[in-house]
């Protein structure tokens, strides 16, 4: 067993929601467990006393009862003729869910890159939800239709989303940085009625106007009846956007009173995409019930997030963990909205605001940990960070030298959480413990209620071996399908397609002795020099050793009847490739890992392609590489990077 960096007081784990859970089991159900893998080994097996149990734990809101809790509970979506099916009967509305309070309390403290500070209590978002549902529904908005977001990380986006749901309807989003294509790619295939979009926004010291995209979109889309403009910059002129009107506006002056429509559990409430480097973006569809319930269970249980807290993740609205965190509402904690670029002013923007806003909880992404360090920011010596008892990460496996870090250089008493899930579930499968040490390079505990093993490639579940993350049982939060995909081929292609009635998740990880988790990449960028199969994250781990190295990317190059690895590098300004520093980063790799993982080529790149949430396209790189179409470039933040790898003579030797 390894010595852990952190390890919980046992103050902190009498006083953790987590341990309340426990002990409401223990006297509402007689059920007591002596440490989280019984727990968790419980959750999976008894899977319909555990979600109802969380149902009543996190008190769901229901405008009518469920008539039982899961039927048909052994068969995935699209793997029988009758797949599992949670809370039939039950009637319920995620917006109600998540404005259970309509206090003074403050629901959201909206920041952006340029300073500009706001604020809106739980009494004032009710309001506006309010009075922005009244105008929809003027609109004709009802259940079923779908409303869209073209819109940054503000609270008019969370305004709207509740609006939408509490009618019922459908609410899909992208950010304003995706291009034209990129939309269309996306609300072209989900036709909605109502664009919700922004005419600017803040970025890198930047002012981007987009009302010339949004005027494009609203021509080009003909379900749409009427658009929404926030003005973030200041411009007030939308006369160029056909069927626009500006979000104040569209705030009904003289509302009916907020009438939440109530919906099954399996009702669509969120469309979101794939990322769109392999083609057009998958639609999938997740739903009221399953979205609520596993993000309660996530941020009470694992997160341990009460109305005490103040929860900050870095995301824009084309992210999976917008979702993820607007659900915070529910616990009745307050959310810090934050929309511009993480490294405004060299990272100090966000790391100044956990002082400001006292966030307790803050969610980033391993780049932004990598990044501080590599520039030599030092938190704890600059910020107090008294109110800070998490930190987050998600996006890319967090390396062994940013835990490290982290308790070196930031704060050591705090629970310093990788987590690992993605849009195909609106959430993690492994995950945070408020109760549980941390590891180095370990992701603490597979998600309760999800039944989470690792296969080899006989299709058999190992422990310290490397495989397959695969989902051995349905769960609620799993997806309804993917939009347009009448007979469901698409979805089970997607999930299913490599063990029947399991769910494949394409990460390729390995649960470790301490019943932790390290993810070493997904399945299909794993390396396989000489049959022997390689996880990118542990190339990048020591790659992120080198002072010299901002940033890499690694893919197998076929050759010769075989595949070579070869490694890509961003180095820091005014530094060059050397045969030297060659040397340097294969005598790292290989003192750390074995002669497999060496590259052979090593080369410099003057930047790295990435989605528009962030991270790395080893795909796409690949197919430049061979010589092979990159399908969509539109789902790119930076598509112009792809030129970088594109016909280089070292490759052909």
């Amino acid at each position: 067993m390894s010595t852990p960096l952190w390890t919980p007081s046992a103050e902190r784990i009498a006083q953790s929601k987590l341990k309340s859970y426990q002990d409401w089991l223990q006297k509402k159900h007689d059920l007591s467990f002596g440490d989280y893998s019984e727990l968790h080994r419980w959750s999976v097996d008894q899977p319909a006393q555990f979600w109802e149990s969380i149902w009543q734990f996190c008190d769901v809101k229901a405008q009518q009862p469920y008539d039982s809790v899961l039927q048909n509970g052994n068969t995935f979506p699209t793997c029988g003729t009758a797949s599992a099916r949670w809370f039939p009967g039950a009637q319920l509305n995620f917006a109600e869910n998540l404005l259970r309070r309509r206090d003074d309390k403050t629901a959201i403290i909206g920041l952006l890159e340029n300073g500009d500070h706001r604020t809106l209590s739980y009494a004032e978002l009710y309001s506006q939800v309010e009075r922005l549902a009244d105008q929809l529904k003027k609109w004709g908005v009802q259940k079923g239709d779908r409303v869209a977001g073209f819109m940054p990380n503000i609270p008019e986006t969370v305004i709207a989303m509740l609006a939408t749901t509490s009618l019922g309807a459908i609410w899909s989003s992208c950010s304003p940085d995706f291009g034209f294509q990129g939309v269309m790619d996306r609300f072209a295939q989900i036709q909605p009625k109502v664009l919700f979009a922004v005419e600017g926004y803040f970025y890198n010291g930047k002012t981007l106007d987009t009302r010339e995209r949004v005027a494009e979109i609203a021509k080009s889309l003909d379900s749409i009846e009427q658009v929404v403009m926030t003005s973030l910059t200041g411009e007030t002129d939308f006369s160029g956007i056909t069927k626009s009107t500006s979000f104040e506006k569209a705030l009904s002056e003289s509302p009916q009173a907020l009438a939440f429509e109530p919906v099954p559990f399996d009702h669509p409430l969120y469309i979101m995409y794939s990322s769109g480097t392999t083609g057009t973006p998958k639609c999938i569809v997740h739903s009221v019930g399953g979205t609520l319930l596993q993000h309660l269970k996530e941020h009470q249980l694992h997160t341990d997030i009460g109305e005490d807290d103040v929860l900050f993740y870095f995301t824009t609205c084309g992210w999976m963990m917008w979702n993820w965190l607007v659900s915070g509402l529910a616990s009745s904690c307050t959310l810090v909205l934050f929309d511009g670029s993480p490294f405004a002013k060299r990272g100090k923007l966000l790391l100044k605001a956990i002082d400001q806003e006292g966030i307790t909880v803050f969610g980033t992404s391993a780049k932004f940990i990598a990044s501080l360090e590599k520039a030599g920011h030092k938190p704890k010596d600059d910020y107090r960070l008294d109110s800070l008892k998490a930190i987050l990460s998600t996006g890319s496996p967090l390396s062994h030298e940013s835990f490290d870090y982290v308790y070196r250089d930031f704060k050591r008493d705090v629970c310093l959480s990788s987590i690992s899930g993605g849009t195909d579930i609106v959430s993690c499968f492994v995950l945070g413990n408020p109760t549980l040490p941390v590891y180095k390079g370990q992701i603490q505990c597979v998600g309760l209620g999800m039944a989470v093993e690792i296969w080899n490639d006989e299709g058999r579940p190992v422990t310290g071996e490397k495989g397959e993350l695969v989902c051995i049982k349905p769960f609620p939060c799993s997806p309804i399908g993917f939009w347009n995909d009448e007979d469901g081929s698409r979805f089970h292609k997607a999930y299913f397609a490599q063990f029947d009635n399991i769910w494949a998740h394409g990460d390729y990880g390995e649960i470790t002795a301490e019943g932790g988790v390290v993810i070493h990449g997904r399945s299909d960028s794993v390396l396989n020099p000489g049959g022997v199969r390689i996880g990118t994250a542990e190339i990048y781990r020591q790659v992120e050793k080198i002072d010299e190295v901002l940033e890499a990317i690694v893919i197998g190059q076929n050759w010769e009847d075989d595949v070579r690895v070869v490694l890509f590098v961003v180095l820091r300004e005014d530094i060059s490739l050397t045969e030297e520093l060659i040397q340097t980063i294969k005598t790292t790799i290989r003192k750390n890992t074995t002669p497999r993982h060496v590259p052979a080529k090593v080369l410099q790149v003057a930047d790295i392609p990435r989605t528009i949430s962030g991270k790395i396209v080893e795909l796409a790189v690949r197919n430049v590489v061979h010589g092979e179409p990159v399908k969509n470039t539109d789902a790119l933040a930076n598509p112009e990077a792809l030129g970088y790898f594109r016909n280089r003579p070292e490759l052909m030797s």
